[in-house]
């Protein structure tokens, strides 16, 4: 059980964010706890809030001082030890972008974990929380880091949130932090990891490559989960079919958990569909109307075979599958849809006819039980006052700037590359869902292979696979060899 001693206010005590402030000042709160992980109970000391980010402000050249920018919420947890300088730290956050770090933090590597249930045994409201005995606190301490404009963190007053609502600044604003935080805790000789989910493994790349280019801080590992470093193979934009191919395997696995392929095994399933996705898919969609009749009927049968549907849709929608229109019509029988961040979860939608589902029900079973966790357990078991709301997931980020990348798909391929290159003691963990429809690992495989790298240090990069989604960590087992896996990883 989870038991708090005593509360620490080392910050300006319980501050409201309402409270007019003319200088902003960093509210934090520590607290003292125990836990039994891996068998063993550990005694750690959790500290939540906000710090706040300055940057050095000139005017024609003459310095003005250093100029507060955004409070940054953070939830860090640090081992109670003798010395601690040596003991590995990880750096986590979620993606979206708009995403605070909420999922990971609360379902996959504190000590404390959302109740959830999962796919077809969901848990009902007002659900609850429990210790996590597999929490990577028993490796490493924990940094849980949402940007601005997620969770609590907020621009300061008068300062425009926007100007943090993008590939670059969100970058520099989270490695600004990371640097504040190593500085200020005396870690600059621990081992550092950086963890990231979905568009946080996009931001954990480049962050790899900025914090060793601009301050000289070198990651020991990336532990990057539901992989996508290219938005361009996840993007089903006009003449780019490189994501109906990568896409084709997802969809195999999805068929498969919804009975599609009988008693098959699922990896007879997936060595079938990636074969045909690497090597007659994409060689048909590249023949258009060069393709002829009896080849495109043998290329309508297969993929139809492989992915649940019929053929007559397959050959109705030229052969190019997107995934929200697979989500869709995969059950349209049952009137059931699928979804997208995890296929093992189903839906029904009032219009049985439509094109797109109107929710993805594997969000909307599982966003209510993280939020009234998360909510809970900052108030009231880590003593964090603050009446702004926790923005789980915030649209207020949108439209996200990507203008370093006009004109080109956005990707962090070339930053994690030159990061291997200057580092090449950094080893990159990448765990993927088979269920998994917003970043599918055969997408991820595909990227990997991309890198611009020696061949050495390919033996740096260690995937691996789970039977769940986007948050394979709802998946029990999942979770529990997923824990286990990062656990070698940080301690290796």
């Amino acid at each position: 059980m989870t038991a708090s001693e005593e509360t620490e206010n080392t910050g300006e005590s319980n501050r409201q964010s309402s409270t007019p402030s003319a200088e902003p000042t960093d509210d934090l709160v520590s607290t003292h706890h125990t836990i039994t992980a891996n068998g063993k109970q550990l005694s750690y000391t959790a500290t939540a809030g906000r710090y706040v980010l300055r940057e050095e402000s000139y005017t024609d050249g003459k310095f003005d001082g250093h100029v507060a920018g955004a409070e940054v919420f953070v939830t860090s947890y640090v081992a109670d030890s003798p010395d601690s300088s040596d003991r590995p730290v990880t750096f986590a956050f979620n993606g979206g972008p708009g995403a605070a770090s909420a999922f990971l933090h609360m379902g996959l590597l504190g000590p404390r974990k959302v109740v959830s249930g999962d796919a077809g045994q969901l848990a009902a409201p007002p659900y609850g929380l429990t210790d996590n005995p597999e929490t990577l606190l028993a490796h490493s301490d924990l940094v849980f880091i949402d940007p601005v404009s997620t969770g609590f963190s907020r621009a300061v007053r008068g300062g425009k949130a926007g100007d943090f609502h993008g590939y670059r600044r969100d970058i520099e604003s989270v490695a600004e932090l990371i640097r504040l935080w190593t500085t200020r805790n005396g870690r600059w000789l621990s081992p550092k990891y950086l963890a990231g989910e979905s568009y946080g493994t996009l931001r954990a790349a480049s962050l790899a490559e900025h914090l060793q280019s601009k301050y000289g801080l070198y990651p020991n590992g990336l532990l990057l989960i539901s992989t996508v470093l290219d938005m361009g193979t996840i993007r089903f934009t006009e003449g780019n079919d490189l994501p109906y191919s990568l896409f084709l395997p997802t969809y195999a696995a999805i068929a498969h958990h919804h009975g599609k392929h009988g008693e098959r095994p699922l990896r007879e399933v997936l060595d079938e569909a990636e074969e045909f996705a690497a090597r007659d898919y994409p060689w048909a969609l590249r023949q258009g109307a060069r393709l002829s009749d009896e080849d495109r009927a043998e290329v309508v049968r297969r993929t139809a075979e492989l992915t649940g549907l019929t053929s007559d849709y397959v050959d109705r929608v030229n052969l190019r599958i997107e995934h929200l229109r697979f989500f869709t019509e995969l059950l349209r029988d049952k009137r059931l849809t699928v979804g997208r961040m995890d296929g093992r979860f189903t839906g029904w939608e009032p219009d049985a006819g439509g094109e797109h589902l109107s929710d993805d029900p594997s969000v909307s079973g599982l966003i209510g039980a993280y939020s009234a966790g998360v909510n809970h357990y900052l108030r009231q078991e880590l003593e964090y006052s603050n009446d702004l709301p926790y923005e789980v997931l915030s649209m207020r980020v949108h439209p996200w700037s990507y203008e370093d990348f006009e004109g080109m798909a956005v990707t962090a391929t070339d930053k994690l590359a030159k990061a291997m290159r200057s580092n090449p003691h950094l080893r990159v963990h990448v765990g993927c869902g088979h269920t998994d429809g917003a970043t599918p690992y055969f997408a991820a495989e595909h990227t990997l292979a991309q890198l611009e790298i020696p061949r050495e240090l390919r033996d740096n990069i260690d995937v691996r696979y789970y039977p769940a989604g986007h948050m394979m960590y709802v998946h029990e087992p999942s979770r529990i060899k997923q824990s286990a896996d990062l656990a070698e990883f940080v301690s290796r």
